[in-house]
């Protein structure tokens, strides 16, 4: 008999199914199974640190004592949010240094929108491992400043020659070790040029633009970098940002990098001098000035100053205190005033715009000090003119009493005392008002007093 096609192989065939699923679903426990994957390590670190500001012995410090950190601490990157006019460039050469040496990677943006790295900031940003902007940011002119600006002549075009030839040689040199553009870089020194974000990814000034600091570290993970140790990788998705702020000590050397604020330590140095010399004895205000005095002198070494403004205003100094010991009618004042204004506009004209004292401060405190001297001589001019109340010219015109009958001479009660006194006026009869009309030596000369009604 014949038997039906499938009537048989089908329990044949289910169960060959059923034996395949099994061991398909034992498979990941057989012993030449793949084990799962262990669970991920933790997240890698990114130091973040923001320049703001003038570059300045502070901030110099400030990005050492980070790289520092990155390092013991085995950080990923270190990012250098970024805003900057620019500074001075023994700092800026102080940070471009560390950031060289170091075996942490270092990230420069120039970050939030709206801001920019000009003069110093580009050198910092061509040093970098990896250059970065935010979208509305720009690169402006590196061109040295404050430099060769001594009397003008051929010797200080030769020194500006000098900064800006070994300015470009440096700048070419960050552009060479990233693999940047150099020939920008230069034209950024020599001619002052600026550029947008976009510009500068397109003619590879720099390497990346994002939106955000978290965009940024998506956008360079797994990029291969240049550092003090050689070339690594980067490794930031992901990756955990902490936050470096300035210490106590960096916050207040960034106060003192301030021109405006070493100006303003200058003026109160001034005014505690004079007040302390003019009411010796008074303490407060000498130890408030000596105190202002150092921390000016301290602010202006960080701003390398011109020295004849400083010898201007320590001038000013010396007539303001001449005007108070002696009466000029305001002569010696106006000659401090304008000492003090002149001293003040050139203390800093060798700086860039942005490390310039505002004139509007030098003016309100040029005026504070008119107003105060012109208030303090015409205090002095107006006690000159005021009749004398004390001592024997003060005795003069003084009303007393006849202690006993002057005729013409006997002995008057005067202002609680009692003198010899002599009548100017016939017999005076004790217990008679008196006037006194002459002191000589210890002896009143007085006339009798009329009663009034």
């Amino acid at each position: 008999m014949v038997r039906p096609i499938g009537s048989a192989a089908g329990p044949w065939c289910l169960r060959g199914l059923l034996t395949a699923a099994l061991v398909v679903w034992l498979a990941p426990a057989s012993p030449g199974a793949t084990p799962p994957k262990a669970p991920a390590g933790p997240a890698p670190r990114v130091d973040v640190i923001h320049l703001e500001g003038v570059i300045a012995p502070a901030t110099a410090r400030y990005v050492i004592r980070a790289i520092r950190e990155g390092e013991q601490d085995g950080a990923a990157a270190l990012l250098i949010e970024m805003h900057t006019p620019g500074g001075l460039l023994k700092s800026m050469d102080d940070i471009t240094r560390a950031m060289l040496n170091t075996k942490v990677p270092t990230v420069v943006y120039v970050y939030p929108p709206g801001s920019r790295a000009a003069s110093a900031g580009v050198f910092i940003t061509y040093a970098a491992s990896v250059a970065a902007m935010a979208p509305t940011t720009h690169l402006r002119s590196a061109h040295p400043v404050g430099v060769g600006t001594g009397a003008g002549g051929q010797e200080d075009k030769t020194m500006i020659a000098k900064v800006t030839n070994d300015a470009v040689a440096q700048i070419r040199g960050f552009a060479t070790r990233h693999g940047r553009n150099a020939d920008w870089a230069e034209k950024a020194v020599r001619e002052s040029v600026s550029i947008t974000e976009a510009q500068a990814q397109v003619l590879h000034v720099i390497d990346v633009v994002a939106p955000d600091p978290r965009a940024l570290l998506d956008k360079i993970d797994g990029r291969e970098v240049i550092t003090g140790s050689g070339t690594g990788r980067l490794h930031t998705r992901n990756a955990r940002l902490v936050d470096i702020p300035m210490d106590p000590t960096e916050q207040f050397l960034a106060l003192l990098s301030d021109p405006n604020v070493g100006f303003i330590l200058m003026t109160m140095a001034i005014y505690g001098i004079i007040f302390e010399l003019s009411n010796p004895g008074s303490v407060f205000p000498g130890v408030i000035g000596g105190l202002a005095l150092i921390l000016a002198l301290a602010s202006f070494a960080v701003l390398e100053v011109n020295v004849a403004g400083v010898l201007l205003i320590g001038f000013s100094l010396i007539l303001f205190i001449a005007d108070i010991k002696v009466p000029s009618h305001g002569i010696l004042t106006a000659g401090g005033i304008a000492s003090f204004v002149l001293g003040s506009l050139l203390l800093t004209e060798r700086q860039a715009p942005f490390l310039r004292i505002s004139l509007t401060l030098i003016l309100t405190m040029a005026a504070l000090t008119t107003a105060f001297f012109g208030f303090a001589v015409g205090a002095g001019l107006r006690a000159q003119r005021q009749k004398v109340q004390t001592g024997r010219e003060g005795l003069v015109g003084a009303v007393g009493v006849a202690r006993s009958q002057l005729g013409p001479e006997g002995t008057v009660l005067v202002q609680g005392e009692i003198w010899t006194a002599e009548s100017v006026d016939g017999v005076i009869p004790a217990g008679s008002r008196v006037r006194v009309t002459q002191v000589d030596g210890l002896r009143l000369r007085v006339k009798k007093e009329e009663a009034s009604v």
